[in-house]
């Protein structure tokens, strides 16, 4: 028996081999089991899951990939990098006794298009999982829109205070201190600045995320503050850093700033010690933080922007065109196509070549609500005009996201089109008789590559043509044993039949014999006769009497 981690609460389930489901004794969920084919796997299923359960998504995320590394169509391994990769973490109702998922790392991609869910929908052992996986991620789903639509209304922010807050003992930091120094200083420079202990003092805990979201996403600077590196390394202290670090990659104007003291710098995690760092025991060390930001700020001011989906930015826009893209924005989220579609012509009139107004005319075309429904279209984006004009007309960052809408349409497409070749495969399987239709099975398999188990499935469609074939040729020598057998009894029967003819026809002459002799020695007897009676006729004669 091996010993599985409950992904709600962590308790042990006992999984038999090639067990499919478990039940956790402690909060009584069922779970999917994964297919572990050795000791290793296990281990790595368990370490993914506790990485997960502790919330420490980066390293969960990382285990997960490990898995899949190894086993690339395993279903569990997907969907747990799809948990990972959203923070969900399963919180007991004290009502209800539920598990109800929280999200911790939204984003604004709908978990119902992300590529890792798709795949464990695609890989799942059986419909009941299958049905867990999509029941799961509808709940997330509604969760995601209603952060994303409270960190909507939130005013953007300037700069992101990232520290630890308390010690495991529940007393306060000294990194809390120092961090509510640096927000006064921001505050009274005019900034907008996130600091957890005062912008979330009025909210519960499970409602932090929304505005955590909308602040990692508007500020142009972070600032994370620890005195230890174990602060640095706290859960929800990189959960915050990384997912900033991650959000800069795609955007050059962000700056994170590593603020260290007692401690040395060397001894900040690895991904921010590639960055500038400053020391706050040092002299003047507030005012040349105060002055970068500045200067990141300023240089941010410079450049009007507006938000495209995604959050992406993109080129100077007339003056009031922002505003009429929000109206459009505003139209297609409530399904009012036709007041989107005439803001978007106001749009074109001021500025021809807006390339985000040309993905609204394409929502509009296609009666859609957002950009990221767009990727469930029937057909590639590069066959409309509009989606021509949008890539057309984008910046280098809006024209990624664009093609990155493609690209995932055409795959998907694919891997439909494949899923449907692999569908027909396997009733054609079903329904073939010779040799020739198990062949033309395995050849639509095997134009399939490596696509589910496609190699296995031509394998075994050319083992049952082969086994038809053997039927055939044997059907066929019996077929011919037969013919020959008939054969030789007929000349058997033929050669018997022309020797009674040959006997007859002996016995013909036989008889024919035997008459021709019984004719004469007839003749003869009466001849004898004859004479015998002249004889006597003339004895009698001779002696006076008649005969």
């Amino acid at each position: 028996m091996a010993i599985l981690k409950c992904k709600m609460c962590g308790g042990d389930i006992e999984a038999a081999p090639n067990q499919t489901y478990g039940t956790c004794d402690h909060c009584g969920s069922t779970m999917t089991l994964p297919k572990a084919a050795d000791e290793q796997i296990t281990n790595l299923y368990n370490r993914a899951n506790h990485f997960r359960r502790q919330n420490d998504f980066d390293r969960a995320v990382s285990a997960y990939e490990n898995i899949l590394n190894i086993d690339a169509s395993s279903a569990e391994a997907h969907w747990g990098l799809v948990l990972s990769k959203y923070g969900i973490e399963y919180v007991e109702d004290p009502q209800s006794n539920e598990r109800i998922p929280t999200c911790h790392r939204v984003q604004n991609e709908s978990i119902l298009t992300d590529t890792d869910y798709l795949s464990a929908l695609e890989n799942a052992e059986d419909s009941y999982t299958k049905n867990l996986y999509e029941s799961e991620a509808k709940r997330i789903a509604d969760i995601q829109k209603s952060i994303l639509t409270i960190s909507a209304q939130e005013k953007p922010y300037d700069v992101f205070i990232c520290y630890k807050e308390t010690t495991d003992g529940g007393s306060r930091t000294k990194d809390s201190s120092m961090a509510q120094d640096v927000y006064y200083q921001l505050t009274s420079e005019g900034y907008k600045v996130f600091f957890a202990r005062i912008t979330l003092e009025d909210k519960l805990g499970q409602e932090y995320e929304p505005y955590i979201f909308a602040a990692l996403n508007s500020a142009k600077v972070m600032v994370v503050i620890g005195t230890k590196q174990e602060h640095f390394n706290a859960t929800w202290v990189k959960n915050e850093w990384s997912r900033y670090l991650a959000l800069s990659k795609n955007d050059r104007s962000r700056l994170l700033i590593p603020c260290y003291s007692d401690m040395d710098a060397y001894d900040l995690p690895e991904e921010l010690s590639m960055l500038q760092s400053q020391d706050m025991t040092k002299i003047g060390f507030i005012q040349d933080l105060i002055r970068g930001i500045k200067k990141v700020l300023s240089a941010a001011a410079e450049k009007p922007v507006s938000h495209s989906p995604g959050n992406v930015d993109v080129p100077y826009m007339t003056p009031g065109v922002t505003q009429l893209l929000d109206r459009v924005s505003l139209f297609l989220e409530d399904g009012n196509f036709e007041s989107a579609a005439e803001y978007c012509d106001r749009i074109l009139d001021l500025e021809p070549r807006n390339s985000q107004t040309y993905l609204y005319k394409l929502l509009v075309q296609l009666k859609l609500r957002s950009p990221e429904e767009i990727i469930l279209n029937a057909k590639s984006l590069n066959e409309y005009p509009d989606y021509q004009k949008a890539v057309r007309f984008a910046d280098d960052s809006y024209k990624a996201i664009l093609e990155d809408y493609n690209r995932r349409v055409e795959v998907r497409i694919e891997n439909e089109r494949i899923e449907g070749i692999y569908q027909e495969g396997l009733l054609k399987m079903q329904s073939a008789l010779s040799e020739t239709e198990y062949l033309g099975v395995a050849s639509v398999f095997e134009s399939l590559g490596e696509y589910k188990d496609s190699g296995d499935k031509a394998d075994s469609c050319r083992a049952l043509a082969n086994e038809k074939r053997l039927i055939k040729e044997r059907e066929k020598e019996e077929a011919r044993l037969k013919v020959e057998e008939r054969q030789r009894l007929e000349q058997e029967f033929t050669d018997v039949m022309n020797s009674l003819r040959d006997r007859i026809k002996e016995l013909e002459t036989i008889n024919m014999k035997l008459n021709i002799f019984q004719r004469g020695k007839k003749a003869e007897i009466e001849k004898e006769l004859i004479e015998l009676y002249e004889r006597i006729r003339q004895t009698r004669k001779q002696y006076g009497k008649d005969f």
